[in-house]
């Protein structure tokens, strides 16, 4: 029976090389010396925080930074902006959460988006993917076409993976 999986996930080699890119970046930049702008990335590579004096300074570490995200093909849907908070001593930062696999809500509109469009294919739910099969190629890739059309609409970074014939 052919069938491809739908999955979210970004390669964390090139995240980690765009933030130590982003970090050298401010480091070495005019506009950013005594601001002390840097980005982290948390223990379980699930948050990315970017810190700064002002919001100007976080918003435009900010950018430096999606620009190395997306010279490293990183999706920029993969990402949720978090509110800019303040820290102590005049500090501000914003947390910018990380999307591994396809969260459960999102699965399900997906599923549902299959049996509105009446292809002959079916999706299950898989831990953090999403399988779909169906019983010949054209309809799973007229179904990969639908899902790319709705990627902006649902607000999901998806890659499909394990295309079985």
């Amino acid at each position: 029976m052919p069938s491809f999986d739908v999955v979210s996930k970004i390669d964390l080699a090139e995240l980690d090389n765009a933030v130590n890119q982003t970090k050298k970046e401010l480091s070495t930049r005019y506009d950013f010396q005594g601001t002390q702008a840097d980005v982290v990335i948390a223990p379980d590579q699930t948050v990315l925080t970017v810190k700064a004096h002002s919001e100007e300074r976080v918003q435009a570490a900010k950018e430096v930074l999606l620009a190395k995200l997306a010279k490293r093909n990183i999706s920029l849907r993969a990402l949720e902006f978090l509110d800019i908070e303040k820290t102590g001593l005049h500090n501000v930062k914003q947390n910018i959460k990380l999307q591994q696999g396809i969260p459960v809500e999102k699965a399900k509109e997906l599923t549902k988006l299959l049996k509105d469009s009446k292809l002959k294919v079916q999706g299950s739910i898989q831990a953090d993917q999403l399988r779909v099969t169906g019983k010949n190629r054209d309809d799973l890739q007229a179904a990969i076409a639908l899902f790319r059309k709705e990627q902006d609409r649902l607000k999901l970074d998806m890659q499909f993976t394990n295309f079985r014939d």
